[in-house]
């Protein structure tokens, strides 16, 4: 399954022409390694049109195993939901759950640009600036959303709060289980009040999709999750 080459010319034309290309569905497995032990990582993205409008959401649950599982417990769901527009992905509501806890939540009303976030029982409010991606959408906005500088400038939200970011581009061949990948490199740029580290991998022959990405949490843990499968069960 590699369209991209037919997705780079059609990049700047309305989405429903992308969509030719674009499976419906896309399944895909990561490992999870830390530095504590090791889970596994299970992310879906579907897309459907209804009246005209192409809906995305991108569900994501992680589990440790073994000596992680011991350490922490429980399973991380996330979801996003939102539209496909000529820009890229445009989120509507993020969830992020840890075990059994309350989720965080960020509600994106586009046509007043109020952000909505809610944590722990309680709400905050914020500008919503043009362009802002949730923690799920932001890895793959760029199946949509073309690359055309040497780095993006962008706002993202991880449920809890609004931060803005700078990521350079680059390109890397990456060694996966799935065999070496041509990739572009999204690097996050730390800055003062931004301390969180983050680099997505993306695969120039697989839709651009996130086939590696090393992060650390604002609790300092550290993370890197690598593509073990990718699969298009709707694609015939």
């Amino acid at each position: 399954m590699k369209f991209l080459s037919s997705v780079i010319l059609l990049w700047g034309f309305c989405f429903p022409a992308i969509a030719v290309d674009l499976p419906s569905r896309v399944e895909i497995s990561y490992l999870i390694k830390t530095d504590i032990g090791h889970g596994e990582l299970n992310e879906t993205l579907e897309i459907e049109q209804e009246s005209g409008t192409y809906n995305y959401r991108i569900s994501s649950e992680a589990r440790p195993s073994g000596i992680l599982k011991l350490i922490k417990p429980g399973s991380i769901v996330r979801d996003s939901k939102g539209v496909i527009t000529k820009m890229g992905l445009q989120p509507h509501r993020f969830s992020d759950q840890r075990n059994e806890k309350l989720p965080s939540i960020a509600i994106f009303d586009w046509t007043n640009s109020l952000l909505t976030l809610q944590r722990k029982g309680k709400e905050d409010q914020a500008p919503l600036p043009s362009g802002t991606q949730d923690r799920l959408s932001l890895s793959y906005n760029f199946m949509f959303s073309p690359l055309t500088k040497n780095y993006i400038d962008t706002h993202e939200t991880d449920g809890r709060s609004l931060t803005s970011a700078r990521y350079t581009v680059d390109k890397e061949i990456l060694k996966t289980p799935l065999g070496e990948l041509e990739t572009i490199v999204l690097t996050k740029q730390l800055e003062k009040d931004n301390q969180l580290d983050r680099k997505i991998w993306l695969a120039t022959d697989y839709h651009m999709l996130p086939v590696r990405i090393i992060a650390t949490e604002k609790n300092g843990f550290e993370f890197e999750q690598i593509v073990t499968k990718i699969s298009y069960p709707c694609d015939y």
